[in-house]
């Protein structure tokens, strides 16, 4: 054990290192220190030799653990992930189309903060959203978040304190307002819409999603068995994946519910229920209320390669596909080279259309050539054609799209905007809007948009048969308003189904 030392005028602590070694305590200059009495010397030698002794007990440092680039760390994270296929399917996007061609050959554990603020400030500057960086590095601070667990890191340089580098009283993340419509709006894209298709399909869809606020994959998704006399029960949705599968699978948080559906709307998808196709669709064997549609300007089936056969060889999304082609710089070098590898080995050729009819609608197909046309007039700017009106033949209102060569030439009209920057999207904020010009009580709301309120407030309320039968009775004087304003533009429409209801004689 520890004990004091006589020095002849001072006394020094000495203490056991190991059997038949002492040490002497020190000062911060290496000197021994000298103690005025022999009781203080040995308490601090009982102290040294204590923190020797755990020293000695204390199991040998690991060695340090070999430094692993972010894009090796990426690629394993990514792989020990068990999500939603639509979440695996956004966290490869982000990975690779701009987290890797930033960070890829950086050391996991040599990233700083001034690199990500750095890289995200390029993101900007390159025109993306604010909202669409902000996911992006979130997903960076989940991986480095993963990095500093398992102790690759100290401290993750992706998160951001809140509240910085913001000016007052303004919000950076701040997007434009979401544009809505009312229920003529509803009726009018959902008119036109069908004319893009030429068929009856897109009219039914457009109503309904302007009527419920179901979400796009519970459209696309909706069985023939969910349709009920008076209602639409959610059940599952359809969503698509980069390599153009439709993923079967449940509705967004969970969201199964029961719409109620007004009597006039009832009647709109009982006609389409007896339209639909019967035979199951050859992705998942069951039947479903709407279909996919052909090209609406009539383009040549092709044979050979689709960009998404392209990314399926390369084991690439979709997206990273389209940056090769589009912006190659902005894809890691390594990524490239597979991708043109891919297209090489496919026989891939660019800028050949296909008109092969899906089973179901392509959320990028139907809102870019039927509902934005429908809701602004305008074709939209796709390369190698700029944004054109959509030409139309005046006869009969509202004018039938002129479709093939000379379209241009031979067009009579265009249509004007009924809501510029409308999405499908956009309908269910319409929707809500309506429920909130009628006075929904926020419960019922909740319930026919698929939210949770988790609030207090929220469990002391309960939806009753006459809050139902009134938002019901609602909808209908605003279907019934928007017909009725509907023919007195026009008496009849080139859109069978709503050509009947606007003859029907007025009750």
């Amino acid at each position: 054990m520890g004990y004091g030392e006589n020095r002849g005028d001072y006394w020094r602590a000495r203490y056991k290192i190991a059997p038949g070694k002492y040490g002497t305590v020190l000062d911060g200059g290496g000197k021994a220190v000298r103690y005025k009495t022999k009781r203080a010397a040995e308490k601090a030698a009982g102290i040294a030799e204590e923190e020797a002794a755990k020293e000695a007990a204390r199991p040998p440092a690991a060695p340090e653990p070999e430094q692993m680039t972010f894009g090796e760390y990426a690629g394993n994270w990514y792989e020990e992930q068990d999500l939603a296929a639509s979440t695996m399917q956004n966290y490869r996007r982000h990975i690779e189309e701009h987290l890797l061609p930033e960070f890829e050959d950086a050391l996991i554990g040599e990233i700083s903060k001034s690199d990500v603020d750095a890289w995200a400030r390029e993101e900007r500057e390159r025109g993306y959203a604010a909202s669409s960086i902000k996911t992006w590095r979130s997903t960076l601070h989940l991986i480095l978040g993963d990095a500093v667990d398992e102790g690759l890191r100290d401290s993750n340089p992706a998160t951001r304190r809140r509240g910085r580098g913001k000016r007052a009283g303004r919000s950076r993340n701040r997007g434009p307002e979401k544009v809505v419509t009312n229920a003529l709006g509803v009726l009018l894209v959902a008119e036109r819409a069908a004319l893009l298709s030429g068929r009856e399909d897109e009219f039914v869809a457009v109503v309904l999603k302007g009527y419920t606020g179901m979400r796009w994959g519970e459209i696309v998704g909706l069985e023939t068995e969910f349709v009920r006399p008076a209602a639409v029960r959610v059940e599952h949705q359809l969503y698509e994946l980069d390599s153009g599968e439709f993923h079967r699978c449940p509705p967004k948080d969970d969201s199964y519910r029961t719409i109620d559906s007004p009597d006039f709307l009832s009647t709109l998808l009982a006609g389409q229920l007896a339209r639909a196709k019967q035979a199951p669709c050859g992705c998942h064997g069951l039947r479903y209320l709407f279909s996919g549609h052909g090209a609406a300007n009539g383009a040549a089936q092709r044979p050979g390669a689709k960009l998404t056969d392209v990314a399926r060889a390369a084991g690439v999304s979709a997206g990273t596909v389209s940056n090769v082609l589009n912006r190659p710089a902005a894809v890691a070098e390594g990524t490239r080279v597979k991708v043109e590898k891919a297209m090489a080995d496919l026989g891939y050729i660019r800028w050949q259309a296909s008109g092969e009819n899906a089973a179901h609608w392509r959320r990028n197909g139907f809102a870019t050539w039927l509902f934005q046309p429908a809701a602004t007039g305008w074709y939209p700017k796709k390369a190698p054609e700029e944004a054109r009106p959509v030409p139309v033949l005046a006869d009969p209102w509202p004018g039938i799209p002129a479709r093939g060569r000379g379209a241009a030439a031979r067009a009579q009209a265009c249509w004007l905007p009924i809501a510029r920057g409308l999405t499908p999207h956009g309908l269910r904020h319409s929707h809500k809007t309506m429920m909130d010009e009628l006075r929904t009580p926020a419960k019922l709301k909740d319930e026919r948009m698929g939210h949770e309120d988790g609030s207090v407030q929220a469990r002391y309320s309960h939806i009753t048969p006459e809050m139902r039968r009134d938002l019901m009775e609602g909808l209908t004087r605003m279907w019934l308003g928007s017909l009725e304003v509907r023919r007195r533009m026009a008496p009849g429409s080139p859109v069978a189904v709503l050509d009947t209801l606007l003859r029907k004689p007025q009750s």
